[in-house]
């Protein structure tokens, strides 16, 4: 059913896409109020009202204090335990060859990539000498450590010298990247063998695989089934076997959405700690970067080498913040766990099948020494409609160039989202932040009562086929900053994967990712 929009928000975009010099359509206009894409603008408003106009707004201040967090020892002390490591110790003794890995990845893609059409590019070429000289290094005792002769991919906003970055757009198609990001610059330090770019939805701006220039990708457990979105070539690329880690961006949930509907492991770190140097920009105060992997170790592995100051971009840190006292190897006795009762609509909205998985993940951490302390998160929904505007308004800035030139080289979907975007009053941005700080100043308290909190990461199985996912438990962590998990639960109808999304105080991703090994590995 279609929520009636006042006409004053229709009029307001209306008059604001005028002022901008956008050739919009009165064929788009219906499309984005068919889509719902000013449901949250109206939302936004009465949350506006309600604000005093003298509140401190958000901006000035650093959204990812590490408040509460004891000083202890860093990422890189963790044990890896995962798949990486397994692999990574036959490399290092020889009894694998980075030559025969790249090549079965390479006739894997071969095999299952025109179904499930993950790759956006396949460097097999280059993967190849990569290879051999991995080998030759490791003969001659210059072994690099567990990412050396390993296969990976990096998602198609991320930049790799002499290949197109195409963001899954027609506008970026003959985009050729001049130099590596940040990212790829640390996977190459790292010895990985980089296979390729993975597929994802127009620039980043759908929780689906959606993509009206180069199709859906396909969900490894079901090809009928969507596999979610941004990040969705990364996480069929790994879910399937094609590579061994995958990096996505995650500016709504583009990480763990598509995870949880793959039935893997996907890591949105702390705002500013893995540099975005080097990616195409969807919104630069939400935008984060992190692994998708088949094990919670295997992350905690690509989150230490991915991670570190960068002076290319200043939302990194200078100095290294604190780590949890709490290692891989701890297990979860004592820890608190924060179980969201009412995210602020009267419940936890989620099917019955998500609701039971996620309950029995629980039980299982509880049946671990875990204890579950039930609380009530009102502020997830209001944040909900605060991450609506700060990513519209920062999308239209970045996009309202070529909106105004090249607006029908956008596909439908991304097009009449980013035309939503003008319908938000030209104050707006400056409300979100006042508003943002009064929630943020709230939601910090809970970590006085628990460690980390817990939602489901979606709220059903993997929908059909390129329609997108939601993003309603996981938007409101990428507006606070605050790193999460989604960890693989049991499967729901069809076998079709589900997830639980763990969260944690800022750059305390040591205990998520304690909490994640413990729901992975519950005996």
């Amino acid at each position: 059913m279609t929520v009636p929009i006042p006409d004053r928000i229709i009029e307001r975009l209306q008059a604001n896409l005028r002022d901008a010099n956008i050739p919009a359509t009165a064929e788009d206009i219906d499309g984005l109020l068919a889509k719902g894409f000013l449901v949250r603008v109206a939302a936004f408003d009465e949350l506006v009202a309600a604000t005093p106009a003298d509140t401190i707004p958000d901006m000035l201040r650093d959204s990812t204090d590490a408040i509460g967090v004891p000083a202890a020892a860093a990422l890189g002390n963790m044990p890896a335990q995962g798949e990486i490591s397994v692999i990574a110790e036959q490399i290092r003794t020889r009894q694998v060859s980075p030559i025969e890995l790249t090549e079965q990845a390479l006739a894997t893609i071969e095999r299952l990539d025109a179904q499930l059409n993950a790759f956006q590019l396949v460097l097999a070429e280059r993967a190849r000498a990569a290879a051999r000289h991995a080998e030759q290094e490791i003969a001659a005792g210059q072994y690099r450590g567990p990412l050396h002769g390993v296969p990976v991919a990096i998602k198609d906003l991320l930049d790799l010298a002499g290949t197109p970055t195409t963001a899954g757009s027609r506008i970026l198609a003959s985009n050729i990247a001049t130099s590596d990001s940040f990212a790829a610059e640390r996977l190459a330090a790292a010895g990985a063998i980089m296979i390729g770019k993975t597929r994802m939805s127009e620039f980043a701006y759908s929780p689906g695989s959606n993509n009206a220039h180069y199709g859906p990708t396909r969900n490894p457990h079901n090809l009928e089934r969507d596999t979610g979105g941004s990040s969705s070539g990364s996480a069929a690329a790994v879910a399937s076997g094609m590579v061994y880690a995958a990096l996505g961006s995650d500016t709504g949930g583009s990480i763990r959405i598509p995870a949880a509907q793959c039935g893997i492991v996907g890591l949105k770190p702390t705002y500013g700690r893995i540099s975005l140097h080097g990616a195409i920009t969807l919104s630069w105060s939400l935008d984060h970067l992190g692994p998708l992997t088949r094990t919670v170790a295997d992350a905690a592995l690509l989150l230490d080498i991915l991670s570190g100051h960068d002076p290319r971009d200043p939302r990194t840190r200078a100095v290294a913040p604190p780590e949890s006292q709490l290692t891989l190897e701890g297990g979860v006795k004592g820890v608190r766990i924060g179980v969201v009762r009412d995210d602020g609509t009267g419940g936890i909205p989620a099917s019955a099948v998500a609701l039971s998985a996620w309950r029995a993940g629980l039980e299982g951490l509880a049946a671990q020494g875990a204890e579950l302390i039930e609380i009530d998160m009102p502020e997830l929904d209001m944040f909900r409609t605060i991450q609506a505007c700060v990513l519209a308004l920062e999308a239209a800035t970045f996009h309202e160039p070529w909106l105004r030139e090249r607006l029908e080289d956008y596909g439908e979907f991304m097009r009449q989202r980013v035309l939503s975007s003008y319908a938000f009053g030209s104050r707006a941005g400056v409300q979100a932040q006042q508003i943002r700080a009064m929630l943020r100043k709230r939601c910090l308290k809970l970590f006085e009562r628990v460690d980390v909190l817990s939602t489901p990461t979606t709220q059903d199985i993997a929908p059909a086929l390129g329609i997108p996912g939601s993003t309603f438990f996981t938007s409101p962590f990428n507006n606070l900053g605050w790193p999460a998990i989604s960890v693989p639960l049991r499967r729901g109808p069809g076998e079709l994967p589900l997830g639980m999304q763990i969260i944690g105080r800022p750059w305390d991703e040591a205990t998520i990712l304690q909490v994640a090994q413990a729901v992975e590995r519950p005996s």
